[in-house]
């Protein structure tokens, strides 16, 4: 069987339109103000936008995601060499360039990196690509031997003409193959036929993150490069009063001090000079209205957003209600979940150098396209004018996609000095001016029947909505719904209750927020899987059977659901001291369900000692990367759930380092067991996925341990150790 094109030529046409010359975008950082492109490329091929091949047979795929630590510098071109029939040991990878995609008709498409959508949004088209290389290397030796390009067959970097037994190299025949015109009908394989998709494979990226050879933002070396320290108002939307830069501009390696509208940055010849410069400078800050603002305010009016008569409704079925006041017995819980800082590894950074011609950045983000308009409306310039390098990211989980503030900031010092300048944020400058989780709360009811199930739910979300902060323009709030703001309450609820009322309450706050690993869903799954328990125990009924009972027309949730109950056993008892908690959520286009278990000492010490996995994301592309994203994303969960907090006082973050943002501790790590289901037939993601279902899971299983409901977060405040 083979997969009928999803695409049409013309579509394809314009995704992979070929341009004179070869244009090779290696990972070496440049000096400023020069292309990447590479001056001895004559002899090297550019197939379609996507692909080069060089004489050796070296195929270069372009990557025009981020790769942030989630594997997509490695699944990405296996999905192009799949059907390029390449010799994936002589694959390398490298990035596109935001500047290539606007000069070139936006050939590559979205650049963004978030949403878990980098293998579901572009495996069809990466496919396609490959599979277009593919019959012109074939149509271009058939042409050299005179035979019919049926008669040939590409396998691992060569092209077989069967009938003679001639073969020649996808390096001989580039040249000629980047000459034609890309083929009218293109078909991609059937499932059955993948060799190197499904197959787990090792990354490309590792090797250079081993030796230190790969490129972070930090890495980034320009010859005559400054350093600039920065420093915000403390205070959301407080503004830079005055400043005495007489105090430190004399300083050894002191170069200039530079201010903008709501902070300050010193340039030197180093960044600790810079920085030591910085925290000598005085400074006087204009506080603004929000300077009393605190974490119990900011409680209160989200509380208060559950009181009020009706929220906006996201959905809703049957007659909410009727069926509450028929109910043989009703149950309600509240939930709070706090701000969350996205802790990055690597603070934001920035290289930037303007010039008469221009600017260049070198920037580790999570949106090149966004990054690139971001320097042009700051510097004045048109977009073309700007070259945008992306590098390796030490952790996005959102932070460097939507907001680009770093990159501002960079572009803005660097008009200030005829250098290029690396901007530096501090630990605690990245974790006091973040645009964090939103603190949101909940209120559920459920009705239950004679026989203790569940014949009506009702939740309302109370909350700050992501889009209506971050993007105003476009943001579809339609009488105060925001459209992800209910996210696993929202349409695709799943459990099979007749009558259910959905609600969301946008509640404003001066804290910014932004999109944080699985948006919506990790707080909202929290309250929802949470409350089904609850349900369960209030109606008799075992968490595990009720879910399975009403997920009968959610086919692959149920299978995830099944999948994981088995794995842990879930019919057995547990070992002794051991207690479990089950939980369930699809995002992202995947499914996923978490079984955790939990032992309990005689101090109250919670040790979580296993965590058990079931996801189907349809198809899977390589399976080291589920796997890692699966044991990435219960860390980022479990850390949220013991200890993620960022409160507000006097109108700032309290917070600064790990030292009181605490990360979970490799000693603290449990086992993790991965198990997937998948059921083919679509791409899903895989990034956010895992984090959603392991608050719930965890809660509800200190529940069996403690006989105590957990309905506000973190952990570390509950009396648990």
């Amino acid at each position: 069987m083979t997969e009928p094109s999803s695409l049409s030529r013309r579509s394809f046409l314009i995704r992979t339109a070929t341009v004179g010359g070869a244009l090779v975008l290696g990972f070496h950082l440049p000096s400023a103000s020069r292309s990447w492109a590479a001056e001895d490329a004559l002899e090297e091929a550019e197939i379609n936008a996507w692909i080069i091949i060089h004489p050796d047979d070296t195929v270069v795929i372009r990557v025009a995601r981020s790769e942030m630590g989630q594997g997509i510098f490695t699944s990405l071109p296996m999905l192009v060499a799949e059907e390029l029939e390449c010799d994936w040991a002589r694959v390398r990878a490298e990035y596109a360039l935001a500047s290539d995609n606007l000069r070139r008709g936006d050939v590559y498409g979205s650049m963004a990196t978030g949403g878990s959508r980098s293998v579901r949004d572009s495996a069809d088209y990466l496919r396609q690509a490959g599979a277009a290389a593919r019959e012109l290397l074939v149509a271009a030796a058939a042409a050299r031997w005179q035979v019919p390009p049926a008669e040939c067959r590409a396998e691992k970097s060569r092209i077989h003409h069967l009938p003679t037994g001639r073969r020649t190299t996808f390096g001989t025949v580039a040249q000629d193959a980047s000459k034609l015109a890309p083929p009218e009908d293109i078909v991609l394989k059937a499932p059955e036929q993948w060799k190197l998709i499904g197959k787990a494979t090792r990354r490309l990226d590792t090797p250079d993150k081993v030796s230190g050879a790969a490129l972070f933002g930090f890495d980034v070396r320009i010859p005559s490069m400054l350093y600039a320290a920065i420093r915000a108002c403390p205070v959301f939307q407080g503004r830079l009063k005055s400043y005495d830069a007489r105090a430190v501009e004399k300083q050894q390696g002191v170069v200039k001090v530079v201010a903008l509208e709501d902070a300050v940055a010193v340039l030197a010849d180093s960044y600790w000079r810079a920085d030591r410069a910085l925290q000598q400078l005085p400074l006087v800050w204009d506080e603004g209205p929000h300077a009393a603002l605190d974490s119990a305010a900011i409680r209160a009016h989200l509380s208060a957003g559950l009181d009020i008569d009706e929220g906006a409704v996201g959905h809703q079925r049957g007659d909410v209600g009727e069926a509450l006041l028929r109910a043989d017995k009703v149950i309600e819980a509240e939930y709070y979940a706090p701000y969350l800082a996205h802790a990055t590894m690597e603070p934001m950074n920035c290289t930037a150098h303007v010039t008469p011609d221009g600017v260049e950045i070198w920037v580790p983000t999570q949106n090149a396209t966004a990054a690139l308009m971001t320097a042009a409306q700051t510097a004045g310039v048109d977009p073309g004018q700007v070259v945008v390098h992306n590098t390796f990211l030490g952790g996005g989980f959102g932070r460097r996609g939507t907001a680009q503030d770093y990159v501002k900031q960079a572009v803005q010092i660097a008009k200030n000095v005829d250098r290029p300048v690396q901007l530096i944020w501090s630990r605690e400058e990245d974790m006091r001016h973040g645009f964090y989780r939103p603190a949101s709360m909940a209120r559920l009811w459920a009705g239950l029947d004679g026989a203790g199930l569940p014949s009506v739910l009702k939740a309302r979300v109370s909350a700050h909505s992501i889009i209506a902060f971050l993007q105003p323009e476009w943001a579809k709030v339609d009488h105060g719904l925001d459209p992800i703001g209910l996210q696993a309450f929202d349409e695709e609820f799943p459990y099979g209750i007749p009558n259910q009322r959905m609600e969301y309450v946008l509640r404003h706050s001066p804290v910014p927020v932004g999109f944080w690993r699985a948006v919506n869903h990790s707080q909202n799954a929290f309250f929802r899987e949470c409350f089904i328990d609850e349900v369960a125990h209030a109606g008799g009924q075992d968490p595990y059977q009720l879910r399975r009972r009403l997920l009968m027309e959610e086919p692959k949730q149920l299978a995830v659901l099944d999948a994981v109950a088995q794995q842990a056993k879930w019919d057995e008892p547990p070992p002794p001291g051991v207690f479990r908690g089950l939980a369930l959520n699809s995002s992202y286009g995947s499914h996923c369900a978490q079984v955790v278990e939990v032992s309990l000492s005689n101090r109250g010490k919670v040790r979580v000692q296993r965590v058990l996995c079931a996801i189907d994301s349809g198809h899977v592309v390589n399976p080291d990367t589920v796997v890692a994203q699966v044991e990435s994303g219960v860390v980022y969960g479990l850390t949220a759930a013991l200890y993620g907090e960022i409160t507000i006082k006097d109108g700032r973050v309290e917070q600064g380092n790990f030292d009181d943002y605490p990360l979970l501790q490799l000693r603290d790590m449990p086992k993790v067991d991965v198990v997937m289901v998948p059921s083919g037939g679509f791409w899903g993601g895989l990034g956010e996925p895992p984090v959603p279902p392991v608050t719930p899971a965890l809660c509800n299983a200190l529940f069996a341990a403690t006989g105590k409901r957990i309905r506000s977060l973190p952990l570390s405040k509950q009396g648990l150790a």
